[in-house]
Order: C-alpha cells, then structure tokens, then sequence
C-alpha cells in the first residue's frame, strides 16, 4: 500500500483544519494542536478578508496517525476548553460594558431634561442646572465604573482560566505523549 510516486516519496493522505484566531493566542492555539498530530500547512496563503487582530490558521494531519480515536477525543476537550477560555475573557468586560452603557443613556436623559428646561418659555435655569449635574456625572462616571467592575471581574476569573489552560497542558501532553 505504500506506493512511491516519481519524487521518490511515499503518499500521505492529509486532512484539514481551518482555524480563526486572536492575534495573542495564535502560538497557544499552534502549540496545543501541535501536540495532537497537527502541523502548520506550509503552502498556506494569506487569507483575505481577516479581521483585524485575527488570523487564519491551516493545518493539516496524516489522515492515517496512529491513536487518531484518542487524539481526536482529546482534541475536542482542548477546543472545548479554549472555547471557555474565550467565553470567560469576554466575559471580563460584558457586565461592565452594560452598566456602563445604561450610565452614559441615562446622564443623556438627564441632559436632554436640561435642554428642555432652558429652552422651554419661560426659561427654567435652576431646573436646567439641576439637571445638568447628574447628566454630567452619567458621562463621566462610566469610564471609572467600566474600570472599576472590569479589574474586579477579571481578579474573580483570572484564576478560572489558569485552571483551564493548565487543563490545556495536561491534555497537551498526554496528546504527545501518544504521538511518540
């Protein structure tokens, strides 16, 4: 079954694997599917039309490796555990991003009251000042309230996703340990 062609190679059936990563993940993303029988396709092309701060991985593996049953479990537990990973880092900032958001309408409200008051006939200045007050604190305030829940839920998931990319590691290893 093992034929050589003219170039004096023998024929190795391959399958693939498109990936879509974040820019500082893709060496972390490489390593782990390395470590499953995966290798980087050398004749990849430049795919147009990435986002910005992504990439496009190809890959490709011997379509006949040896434990390719147990590789592939563990290959879907290390996209399992990296789709976490990135539920959890978005999750960092969703919370924030939404009250922060509600802030910003609301000191907008406030602002558009103020508006109203003074342009109403007869004009209301001491309304219009009273107004304005909170509607200038519901545009400062949430930059420092979005810091401010963003620190402390990335201090509550930090040690989430270390316990997950250590998960990584394992499945990693035990991915080589079976290629060798």
């Amino acid at each position: 079954m093992s034929e050589l062609n003219e170039t004096g190679r023998e024929y190795i059936g391959y399958e693939y694997k498109e990936l879509v990563v974040d820019n500082s993940q893709l060496s972390f993303y490489l390593d782990g599917y390395e470590n499953l029988g995966w290798e980087m396709d050398k004749r990849q092309q430049p795919a147009a039309g990435e986002r910005k701060g992504k990439s496009m991985i190809r890959l490709k593996r011997d379509r006949k490796i040896m434990n390719k049953a147990e590789l592939t479990r563990l290959q879907r537990y290390l996209e399992d555990c990296l789709n976490q990973i990135s539920s959890l880092e978005a999750s960092k900032t969703d919370a924030a991003t939404m009250i922060a958001l509600i802030l910003g309408i609301v000191g907008t409200a406030f602002m558009a009251g103020s508006t109203f008051a003074i342009t109403q006939e007869p004009p209301l200045p001491l309304l219009c000042i009273a107004l304005a007050v909170p509607g200038f604190a519901g545009w400062v305030l949430p930059y420092f309230v979005y810091r401010n829940i963003a620190a402390r839920k990335s201090q509550e998931l930090d040690p989430l996703i270390k316990e997950k990319r250590e998960e990584i590691h394992e499945i990693c290893e035990k991915g080589h340990n079976l290629l060798v």
